[in-house]
């Protein structure tokens, strides 16, 4: 609990989140499988005298990743470097060929969130092999030793917000129960999946052992049981349907821990179709993260209860510096060199902290802050 009465300090002090730039979809969505040949073409180069900084990210169906781009081209540019920022809409292929393509440029530096961290490997010694360095930008690449700093959020204390959302919205430490929960974890190629649900694990995990939280369905393992496949809503929105089906035709669900809100909002359908949400059935507590448009507005409307702010703006800008500082050959600022060990070595990290969001603090973590306005959380 010393970690989520951490992150709930932060909030009144530091806010930081995640989606923003654009708004995505308020139904759950799936990346394509493939990109079509013209839009390899680079998504944005700036000229600039500094160098070129090739940056990939996983794809445009989240609106945090949109923004995540645009923050740093805009930092890196600022800094005099040239930028190529290339989406590979969640084709694995399509993102290794672009860093390849970002190796044959020549850039000096890759700046990469990877779809899949363990298929960066003979890619990135290629990058090694011609000198370049590779920042791994939000999700930690794994099983290469060419992988020269890692820049995040504090990806444990995500999961210890969204844990401390469930235990302060069903008063755990005081009440009953027992309560029925059903536990989504995120993509198990995703590294951030794991620590995310372990996060939350750590406070819920006593819970479950004393009885208090009943998972129904009997499913808590990561990754083979509770695991969503590339963050995919639907097929999030498919397993609840089972679940409700199946274990819960006579009770009630009372929390869905949720890793993300494309995946929450997937959630929500699920238990509308079954009727929570009414007058007769309230809603359960679901949690997420990245603080999307579409989940900020479920927030305010009662139907999402919380999401985990991550400001893209401090990430990149962060990046930036880390790569200006190695690019000018200083010191590249870290604070964390134990953490992050991707089975092959250690990478030097710069950690983030996050912020819970829930309709209490929805104006002073994410307007107040000028991440959105306040005409657009209420449109």
């Amino acid at each position: 609990m010393k970690r989520f009465l951490t992150v709930a300090m932060m909030a009144g002090a530091l806010v930081v989140a995640a989606c923003g730039g654009g708004e995505a979809s308020s139904a759950p969505t799936t990346a394509p499988e493939s990109m079509a040949p013209e839009s390899m073409a680079p998504e944005s180069m700036a000229p600039a005298a500094g160098g070129l900084v090739g940056i990939a990210m996983p794809t445009k169906s989240s609106a945090r990743w949109i923004a995540d781009g645009d923050n740093l081209v805009k930092s890196l540019t600022a800094l005099g470097y040239e930028t190529d920022l290339q989406y590979a809409e969640d084709d694995i292929p399509t993102q290794l060929n672009q860093v390849e393509n970002m190796i044959t440029k020549g850039a000096k530096v890759l700046v990469i969130a990877a779809i899949d961290g363990t298929t960066l490997a003979d890619t990135l010694q290629k990058a090694a092999d011609a000198g370049i360095k590779v920042f791994a930008y939000d999700r930690l690449i794994r099983n290469s030793p060419n992988v020269d700093y890692y820049a995040a959020f504090d990806n444990f204390d995500v999961g210890v917000a969204q844990a401390g959302s469930i235990v302060d919205s069903l008063d755990l430490n005081n009440a009953a129960g027992p309560f029925n929960i059903e536990l989504f974890a995120g993509s198990p190629d995703d590294n951030n999946a794991g620590f995310f649900f372990n996060g939350a694990m750590s406070i819920l995990q006593p819970f479950i052992d004393s009885g208090k939280l009943v998972v129904q369905s009997g499913e808590t393992k990561f990754p083979e049981q509770v695991g969503t496949l590339r963050w995919d809503g639907a097929v999030a929105q498919a397993r609840l349907d089972n679940i409700l089906a199946t274990y819960y035709t006579d009770k009630n669900i009372d929390a869905v821990l949720a890793p993300y809100d494309g995946i929450s909002r997937g959630i929500i359908a699920s238990l509308k179709q079954v009727g929570y949400y009414s007058a007769d059935k309230p809603g359960p507590v679901v949690t997420g993260q990245d603080a999307e448009l579409p989940s900020v507005k479920s927030i305010l409307a009662g139907e999402q209860t919380s999401t985990v702010f991550k400001d893209t703006r401090t990430l990149a800008a962060k990046v930036a510096e880390m790569v200006d500082q190695f690019l000018k050959g200083e010191t590249v600022d870290v604070n964390d060199t134990t953490t992050y060990e991707n089975g092959v070595k250690v990478v030097p990290s710069y950690l983030l902290p996050v912020t819970s969001v829930t309709k209490d603090n929805v104006t002073e973590a994410l307007v107040d802050t000028g991440y959105y306005t306040a005409d657009e959380i209420a449109n």
